[in-house]
């Protein structure tokens, strides 16, 4: 893990201005997701460009150029173009003009599959360096009279630098050390976009059963959780740092409840940024990191569910 670096939109929408667009209030929004604000990106402001600024402050974090990366991830759900891919508009932004570029999506799960599929990559030899990129702009894709929905998400970026490097295939290497991914086709109808080019040749709306969400929210993450932490041979206690999806400060409470982290080991960051998606992950981490919580050597246990439903967890040695 060699840097990771974060980009959020300058318009922050507060609850307050939230209530006099739809019929809601602070109070309202606070009580079920623990939400203050968010950030919305501004016209004309993409997908891809929130991703370049956010995976140009990873490398600066990296001491390194463009020209150290032969492989982007980016994982979203909002991209700029049905093609091409948003990853390959940042690799041009960055000036890069070698190695490969691709999108993913896996919905909210998209940074923790990106993470897990890029170092499969670099674990293999194929390629020295990625960038992983969670970029999103969800608010293109709200129903702004849908008080169930709109009061949840946001947009932003956030990237990370990996590296490959020799290690001694122990707990003690920095790194991925393991990543458990799930996914399941029947559920989605509890959380999806009602549009698309190949079935109604229009954008669409985000929509969502949000009780059943939270219920298989809190069930189906533990799993990968657990899958993880006994494929390492650790327990709760042992990680330093749990930084999970930002979707719902009371899934991300029970969540950790269920597994037995404590409290103060927790990365919150839903109230200030909302929902956003595969993004929510990497600025959590960003913070978490600027603000000299995480450091070289700490255990970090990331995990995430999206719609479809996908979901997924890893382990990452600082």
């Amino acid at each position: 893990m060699r840097g990771c670096g974060a980009y959020l939109p300058e318009r922050v929408l507060s609850n307050d201005e939230l209530s006099r667009m739809v019929d809601t209030s602070d109070d309202w929004i606070v009580k079920r997701t623990g939400i203050h604000q968010r950030h919305i990106a501004a016209e004309g402001e993409t997908t891809s460009q929130l991703g370049t600024k956010a995976a140009q402050a990873a490398l600066n974090a990296a001491g390194l150029t463009g020209s150290d990366i032969d492989l982007i991830i980016c994982a979203t759900s909002t991209p700029d173009y049905t093609f091409p891919a948003t990853a390959t508009q940042i690799q041009h932004a960055l000036g890069i003009d070698h190695g490969v570029a691709f999108d993913l999506q896996a919905v909210c799960s998209g940074f923790v599959f990106a993470v897990a599929t890029a170092d499969k990559f670099l674990t293999s030899g194929s390629h020295k360096r990625a960038l992983v990129i969670g970029a999103e702009t969800f608010s293109r894709i709200l129903d702004w009279e849908d008080r169930g929905t709109c009061v949840l998400f946001g947009d932003g970026a956030g990237a990370i630098v990996l590296e490959a490097q020799n290690g001694t295939q122990s707990i003690m290497d920095r790194g991925v050390l393991t990543s458990h991914l799930r996914s399941d086709g029947q559920h989605r109808s509890k959380l999806f976009v009602d549009g698309g080019p190949g079935s109604t040749r229009t954008v669409g709306h985000l929509r969502m059963e949000g009780r059943e969400v939270f219920r298989f929210a809190v069930g189906m993450i533990t799993d990968v959780i657990e899958d993880a932490l006994n494929a390492l041979g650790i327990s709760a206690s042992d990680i330093d740092w749990f930084v999970p999806h930002q979707a719902n400060r009371r899934i991300i409470d029970a969540s950790a409840q269920k597994l037995g982290i404590a409290p103060e080991k927790v990365v919150v960051t839903v109230d200030r940024h909302g929902n956003t998606s595969a993004a929510s992950i990497p600025l959590a981490l960003s913070v978490a990191v600027a603000d000299g919580r995480i450091r070289e050597g700490d255990l970090v246990l990331i995990e995430s569910l999206g719609g479809g439903f996908t979901w997924g967890s890893a382990v990452i040695r600082w």
